[in-house]
């Protein structure tokens, strides 16, 4: 994990900084030689907060410290993301009722869990013949998923098989 930090101390190139004190005072437009000896002087590093202002706005604090927080935000709003995943559930034309229950369970759990579905109707030999009775089945299963999911992909043929992506409402 790469985290860019601030500039301290003698990266900073600026001839003047706005300072805020330790306490988080602000002091003023001082010049950066000034700044950084009152930082040394409390055993303290001097920290570029906001290097586009003008002039950069710099702070009295433990640079240590400083990095460990950014660090430890950062990991905390890692932790706070939701990875969508793309789980696939595949069809067959002349799939049964008790079959297509299940499959139905199956979608509504993904979606529940806020992962997309990609359904998947496949043909075999000479079922493409009938692919009207895969388009019925699709728009079935869109029909029966709508209080939970919506189609981000409509069902649409690619070659052999029809494709379809469904997302949560």
């Amino acid at each position: 994990m790469k985290t860019s930090f601030p500039k301290a101390n003698k990266e900073i190139k600026a001839k003047e900084v706005r300072l805020i004190d330790a306490d988080g005072s602000m002091v003023g437009v001082v010049s950066l030689h000034e700044a950084l000896k009152i930082a040394t002087d409390r055993g303290l590093d001097l920290v570029e907060v906001s290097p586009n202002a003008e002039p950069p706005v710099c702070k009295v604090i433990d640079f240590g410290k400083y990095k460990y927080e950014i660090q430890k935000k950062a990991n905390e709003a890692k932790k706070k993301q939701k990875v969508i995943e793309i789980k696939e559930i595949k069809l067959r034309p002349n799939i049964g009722k008790g079959d297509y229950d299940v499959k139905l369970r199956s979608i509504k759990g993904f979606i529940e869990d806020g992962d997309k579905v990609k359904v998947t109707l496949k043909f075999r030999g000479r079922e493409i013949a009938h692919d009207d009775i895969g388009m019925d089945l699709m728009r079935k299963l869109k029909e029966d998923t709508a209080e939970f999911a919506k189609a981000e992909i409509e069902p649409k043929m690619e070659g052999k098989q029809i494709l379809m992506v469904l997302v949560p409402v």
